[in-house]
């Protein structure tokens, strides 16, 4: 009996510290990202991407933002960031194409309001079984 009661508490230690948000931010490479198989399966190569710069050419609209989420489960944080990366830049690519444009510009990283600028990687944040991805851009045609 006198041993129950420290499992117990142990055992709920173990569960509410397993059970705990996290938040665990990340920069993978936007290269690797776009040359990985999944982003030939997904994006348009007609639409030109252009991180961290702006786009030549007559900005269409500015300041857009995709947040995706993707399950992580079972996958690697860096399988779940670049998925759900490339489901951003999927995003700002079907809008651009419905507007007639042929470009995206200006991405950057737009986790939570807060930008990150770079041409060679992107933030992801990943929790327990959620890793996201926020981009902000331009559509220019």
């Amino acid at each position: 009996m006198k041993l129950i009661k420290p499992l117990v508490v142990a055992f709920s230690v173990t569960l509410i510290a397993a059970c705990a948000p996290k938040d665990t931010v990340h920069y993978y490479s936007i290269q690797d990202a776009l040359n990985s198989p999944q982003a030939k399966q997904v994006l348009d190569p007609n639409i030109q991407l252009s991180f961290a710069k702006q786009a030549s050419g007559k900005v269409l609209q500015s300041g857009l933002v995709s947040n995706k989420k993707t399950n992580a489960v079972n996958k690697t944080d860096k399988e779940a960031c670049e998925w759900a990366f490339l489901s951003a830049v999927k995003q700002f690519q079907e809008t651009a194409k419905s507007n007639g444009a042929t470009k995206v510009g200006n991405l950057v990283s737009y986790y939570k309001k807060n930008t990150y600028t770079s041409s060679t990687q992107f933030e992801c944040h990943t929790g327990n079984i959620i890793g996201g991805v926020a981009l902000k851009g331009d559509i220019v045609k």
